[in-house]
């Protein structure tokens, strides 16, 4: 597979868009031990396209204390975790790991309100402080969103109260070796496809109806002077799993940040047939889906969220984003 020279770092990617790559090779599914979930809104089960697997190695890993939930008759080592976001784009400082809870090989969607955790390394050293996790209800599937600091590259793991001895292990990477964007980067301006020019895709959005985000380009939001919240996602393929819930919680929330925030959408592909990736994607070096980037008002990212979010943790990224 060719690799290319992204603009922002010069690393090598994926050449997406030499690579006749069908849809469900390329919308993120949610991977952990050895689980997928549904992307698609037709019941199969979609791939991951990783860059690099985090390796395995659980020898000398503590075993995970008494379940620490506060609203669930979950009993401890009943569940497993169920990654909710792309493994190749950690790097050191604050990282995101949403995952789900997975019982019986059914999503877990009443369990705790809470949830602690506890990131280890290979050899079973914590890091950090301990951590704790609010459920987030969204469709399909609730999902918890831990955020520790790693200041190092490397392979960890994410001990869960109750979960699998193990956890769910994770990369973090060199900076230097992910090619999406990242918090700390200027947001570079593209003439994303809007209403009035669809710049060759069609259609322009997905949805049915189209989404408001598609009135300005996102050169055009990076200009305005205000902040900016830009989603990469193709709703019409992704109906259950990820990519339309975050375009519908995006849409939801938009009324309580419109004075602050010019939000942008752009699909994924050139058209309905899916053959074909829009150069939107390719400008950002993605190879899942859906990301939204959020910048201040100078166009420097400031938080990205990767493949799963809902109303409730837009409102807080977008709130901190404004301050």
């Amino acid at each position: 597979m060719d690799r290319i020279a992204t603009p922002r770092t010069g690393t090598p990617r994926l050449a997406l868009d030499r690579v006749a790559m069908p849809r469900r090779t390329f919308l993120i599914g949610a991977v952990s031990a050895g689980l997928l979930t549904a992307c698609g809104g037709d019941g199969e089960s979609e791939s991951t396209l990783p860059d690099v697997e985090p390796e395995s190695d659980t020898d000398g890993r503590p075993v995970a204390p008494e379940f620490a939930g506060d609203s669930s008759e979950l009993a401890a080592g009943t569940f497993t975790i169920v990654q909710r976001f792309p493994s190749a784009v950690l790097v050191p400082g604050e990282v995101r790991l949403p995952h789900s809870l997975v019982q019986a090989a059914d999503f877990v969607n009443d369990g705790p309100l809470t949830l602690g955790a506890q990131v280890v390394d290979v050899d079973g050293n914590p890091i950090g402080e301990r951590l704790t996790a609010t459920r987030l209800d969204i469709t399909p599937s609730a999902y918890y969103v831990w955020r520790p600091t790693v200041d190092e590259p490397g392979i960890y793991a994410l001990v869960v109260d109750g979960g699998p001895e193990e956890g769910a292990s994770f990369q973090v990477f060199e900076p230097s070796q992910v090619p999406i964007p990242l918090v700390g980067d200027v947001l570079e301006g593209f003439e994303t496809p809007t209403v009035d020019d669809p710049a060759g895709v069609e259609p322009v959005c997905t949805r049915e109806p189209i989404c408001p985000f598609h009135e300005v380009t996102l050169a055009e939001a990076l200009a305005s002077g205000r902040h900016v919240a830009y989603m990469v996602g193709t709703p019409a393929f992704c109906q259950t799993g990820t990519c339309a819930p975050a375009l519908e919680s995006l849409i939801g929330i938009e009324p309580e940040f419109a004075d602050d925030f010019v939000f942008v959408h752009a699909e994924v592909f050139t058209d309905l047939t899916a053959a074909e990736i829009a150069p939107a994607v390719t400008a950002v070096g993605m190879n899942f889906e859906p990301a939204l980037f959020i910048t201040d008002a100078s166009g420097v990212i400031v938080d990205r969220l990767d493949a799963v979010w809902g109303a409730d943790e837009l409102r807080e990224r977008l709130s901190l984003a404004r301050g």
